[in-house]
Order: structure tokens, then C-alpha cells, then sequence
């Protein structure tokens, strides 16, 4: 057995500590505050330190990586046992043994096999079975019902998250993965809290073979690939079905955009670099703001803000993502693009520069979008939230080539442009949306007062015509009530003068005309 091997296997065995958090209670932390001191004060040398040592660890004369490691641990264990909401003991168990069992399962492939996909397979499969069973043995131990389907849901973000870190950090990381796994497991444990059976094992399957499929046509790089695996994943269990179509429309339209006719793009140097494939920072920026949205729309009950706000804002991102990304690899493929801000012909690839081909396909991409989110999500009116999430498309699109052409090149990237483009698209989406759709909800309500909540004194509704302006409307219908007020005067002032002389003068019916009057007046509706 190799070193690397061997040194993975020794870490795994002090991960398993983090499963008795529920017998120590409160004390969860003092086992790997031990093996920490240990690694620091006490093991030097001999078989145990050549066990546990990382390249480096000789020259510093003590197991810094093993003592970074525990004591990660025990931070994650205290902040399972001291707050008042603690984290789950069962989310602290996982963030611990996915790292660690993550690594060995990585390294085992790496003895037959240097291929990066099937290391990073290893790793995944190896973190999300030692998740997996960790909060099973955790939850058994505290005399808890096992949740399966929550428990893979949080095991497979625990793999996904460790992995996409560390396949951009190094292995003497593990600390800061360890941390960011825990409390991210803890922040998702406290939102899914009901999850079918079939809909996580459909999120599990088609997430990562639509993962594979992508690294295999090279759309994406390995950490674009788990990013974009998460992504899905998180979209269809927190978000809905619905939520997931558009999102994965827009990866794999947009991936395969990217390898359209990727060599005459090259050859104009208007080509997406690594080969077309996108990675990390990519995803990002043109998702971050759906991921937030889909967060914001799980955690909704505990926010002053409806789902269809949460939808329009997932929907106007996603839409601006996809008619941004094929009007540039779309529009690149012609001549004679214009800037943006002056129309004068540039240089096919210049930032801020727009074509009618580009223009005409980022259109039928926001369109796209727009018709999955009108179907399969909430976003009130389909019809309304639909245009509203087209527009939003068009005009994000419109405010990437404005920052393009005004501020990309400098301080500011490409990334973050398309980051303020689908904020500035999900903002559009939802003022239209919302104003179009109260406005057709206060015109609704006016509707049925006039035909149904305010009818005259002889019971019948007055008569709407749809295709009277609506001024003329309710000045008919003061009109008509007017008209039935006054024949009800009337009719009283008959009554009144039948009265015999004696009870004119009472009290309750004063003789005088305008008393008389006002009398009237009392008893009207």
C-alpha cells in the first residue's frame, strides 16, 4: 500500500470520532482537540508520525496537517453542541467524514489510474457513501427516525461542495473545507426538510449523468462540471421540476453554442478559451443569482417575500444567461458588428458589440426560458410572468453590452459583467412582473365591484361594457346609482307626507325641510 494511501486510510480513522458526538454531548469536541494536541506536542517521530506527516510536516518537525485537521473538527463540534440552535450533530458527523473519506477514495483510484474524471469519481462516490452513513449512525444513535432521502440530499451537496473545493484548493486545505462543507450542510439542513424518495434519486441520476455528458463533449471542465452538478441538484429538490428545466436548457443550449463552429470562432478570435469548455467562474457568474433565488424561494415561509418573486428573479437571471451567451457565440460568427453605445462598426469580438444575428438568437433564447418558466413555475400569471421574464432576457442582454463596452477591459472582467447582467435581468423581470400584474389584478377587482360587490337598491348589477373606457364606466355606474338614490328620496318623501300630523312633529321626524330631508337621508342604504 503506498504512502498516499495509507496516509488518506489514517485520516479516515480519526474522522469516525465525529461519530460519537451524540453519546459525548457536549464534549463532542475533546477528541479532536486531543488529537490535535497530540499532533503538535507529542508525536515527533516513529511509525505514527510517518503514518499522518504531509509533504512538509518533516521540516517543521510536527503534524501540521493532521492538528488542521482536528482542529477543524473540533470547531465544527462546538458549534454542534454550544449555540442555542446547534448544528445537527448529523451535519457535523458528514462534513467530517466526506473530507476524509472523500481523500481515500480519491486516492484509492489514483493507485490504478491518473484519468481526472475517475479521481474525482472516487472521491465523490467514496464522501457521499461515508456522508450518507454517518448521519444514519448519528441519527440511530440519538434515538431519531432516519430520513433517507434528506440524508442523500445533504450527502451528495457534502461530496459535490468538498469536491469542487478541492479541486481548486490543495490537500493541506482540508480545514477550510471541512468548515465551509459544515455550515453549508447546516444552512441546507434547516431548508429541506420534506423530500420524496423518487425526486431525490431523479436529482441524483440525471444531475450526474448530465454532468458526465458535459465533461465528455468538453462543455465544461471538471470544477465547471461539479459546480454545474450542484447547481442542478439544489434546483431540483429545494426549487421544483420546473425551475430545473430552465436551468438545464440553459447549460447545455448554451454549452453547445459554445462549441458551434468552434474552430471558425477560433480563427476570429471570438472563441470561448479552454475549448469551449467553462469552468468554475463561469457557472458563477452567469448562476449565482439563480442559485440565490432558488435559496430565497426554499426559505420563503421564513421571508416577507412570495415564491413568485423568488421565480421571477431565477427565471429573469436564467434568461439573461442564455440570450447573452447565444448572441455572443452567435453574433460572433458575423461581420460588421456595431457598439453598443455609438453604432459605429467594430472588430467581431469587441466588447459592447451587437449584431441583428446575435440579437435575433439571445431574442429566441429569452423566449425559451420564458416559455419553460410561463409552464413549470410559479410565476403568478403565466402570461404576465412569462413576457415579464422574456423582457428581462432582452434587457439583461442589453445591459451586458452597455457594461461591455463602458467598463469590461479594466478592473472589471467578463465574470462579473455577466454577474450585474442577470442581476439587472432578474430585476427587470420582477418590476415588470409585479407592477403588470398588480395592475391586472386592481383592474380585476374593479371589475367584480362593478358586476358582482356593488349592485343598485333593486338588487341588479350594473351593466359593463368591455369595450367602454373605464371612465366612462364608473361614471355610468355613479350615474345609475344616483338615479336609484334619488327614486328612493322620493318614494320616502310619499311616505312622509301620508304621516299623520302628529307624528310629523316628533322628534324622529322634524317638520322642517331640511330636517325633513335629512331624515330621508338616514334611511337610505
Amino acid at each position: 500500500m503506498k504512502l498516499r494511501l495509507r496516509r488518506a486510510g489514517g485520516f479516515a480513522i480519526v474522522s469516525t470520532l465525529a461519530l460519537a458526538a451524540p453519546a459525548l454531548g457536549r464534549a463532542a469536541a475533546i477528541p479532536f482537540a486531543a488529537v490535535a494536541a497530540a499532533a503538535v506536542f507529542g508525536i515527533r517521530e516513529g511509525r505514527l508520525f510517518e503514518l499522518f506527516a504531509r509533504p512538509g510536516d518533516h521540516e517543521e518537525g510536527q503534524l501540521g496537517g493532521l492538528a488542521g485537521f482536528a482542529l477543524a473538527a473540533a470547531g465544527l463540534a462546538l458549534f454542534a453542541t454550544i449555540p442555542s440552535v446547534p448544528m445537527p450533530p448529523e451535519v457535523f458527523a458528514a462534513a467530517v467524514l466526506v473530507v476524509a473519506f472523500g481523500n481515500l477514495g480519491q486516492q484509492f483510484v489514483r493507485e490504478s489510474t491518473s484519468d481526472e474524471i475517475l479521481r474525482v469519481a472516487g472521491f465523490l462516490g467514496a464522501g457521499f457513501l461515508a456522508a450518507t452513513a454517518a448521519q444514519v449512525a448519528v441519527t440511530v444513535q440519538a434515538g431519531k427516525p432516519v430520513d433517507l432521502p434528506l440524508a442523500a440530499f445533504l450527502a451528495a451537496v457534502a461530496a459535490l461542495i468538498a469536491g469542487l473545493l478541492r479541486s481548486v484548493l490543495y490537500e493541506r486545505d482540508d480545514p477550510l473545507v471541512i468548515l465551509s462543507v459544515g455550515f453549508v450542510l447546516w444552512l441546507f439542513a434547516s431548508l429541506a426538510t420534506d423530500i420524496a424518495a423518487p425526486t431525490m434519486a431523479f436529482a441524483l441520476g440525471v444531475t450526474a449523468g448530465l454532468g458526465y455528458i458535459s465533461y465528455a463533449l468538453e462543455t465544461a471542465s471538471v470544477p465547471g462540471m461539479l459546480t454545474g452538478v450542484l447547481l442542478g441538484l439544489l434546483t431540483v429538490v429545494l426549487g421544483g421540476f420546473g425551475w430545473f428545466a430552465a436551468l438545464i436548457a440553459f447549460f447545455s443550449i448554451g454549452g453547445l453554442a459554445s462549441k458551434y463552429r468552434y474552430e471558425e470562432k477560433a480563427a476570429r478570435g471570438v472563441a470561448q478559451e479552454d475549448g469551449g469548455a467553462r469552468g468554475t467562474g463561469n457557472v458563477l457568474a452567469n448562476s449565482a443569482v439563480a442559485l440565490v433565488a432558488v435559496v430565497g424561494a426554499a426559505a420563503v415561509e421564513q421571508l416577507p417575500v412570495s415564491t413568485e418573486i423568488f421565480a421571477l428573479v431565477f427565471a429573469g437571471a436564467v434568461a439573461t444567461a442564455m440570450s447573452d451567451t447565444l448572441s455572443s457565440e452567435v453574433g460572433g460568427l458575423f461581420d460588421s458588428p456595431r457598439l453598443v453605445t455609438t453604432l459605429r462598426p467594430v472588430a467581431p469580438g469587441t466588447d459592447g458589440a451587437v449584431s441583428p444575428q446575435g440579437t435575433l438568437a439571445g431574442t429566441a433564447g429569452a423566449l425559451l426560458v420564458a416559455g419553460i418558466a410561463a409552464v413549470g413555475m410559479p410565476l403568478g400569471d403565466p402570461t404576465v410572468g412569462g413576457l415579464a421574464v422574456a423582457a428581462g432576457g432582452v434587457l439583461g442582454t442589453v445591459v451586458d453590452s452597455l457594461l461591455g463596452a463602458t467598463m469590461e477591459g479594466g478592473r472589471v472582467g467578463n465574470q462579473t459583467v455577466n454577474l450585474l447582467a442577470t442581476l439587472s435581468g432578474a430585476l427587470v423581470a420582477v418590476t415588470i412582473g409585479t407592477v403588470v400584474w398588480n395592475n391586472s389584478a386592481t383592474d380585476t377587482d374593479t371589475r367584480q365591484e362593478l358586476l358582482g360587490k356593488w349592485r343598485t337598491p333593486t338588487g341588479r348589477s350594473v351593466r359593463w361594457t368591455r369595450q367602454t373606457p373605464r371612465i366612462r364606466r364608473v361614471r355610468r355606474f355613479t350615474r345609475n346609482i344616483g338615479r336609484h338614490r334619488w327614486a328612493r328620496m322620493s318614494r320616502l318623501h310619499q311616505q312622509w307626507a301620508t304621516l299623520p300630523p302628529r307624528g310629523r312633529r316628533t322628534p324622529e321626524r322634524p317638520e322642517t325641510t331640511p330636517q325633513t330631508t335629512a331624515w330621508i337621508r338616514g334611511r337610505l342604504p
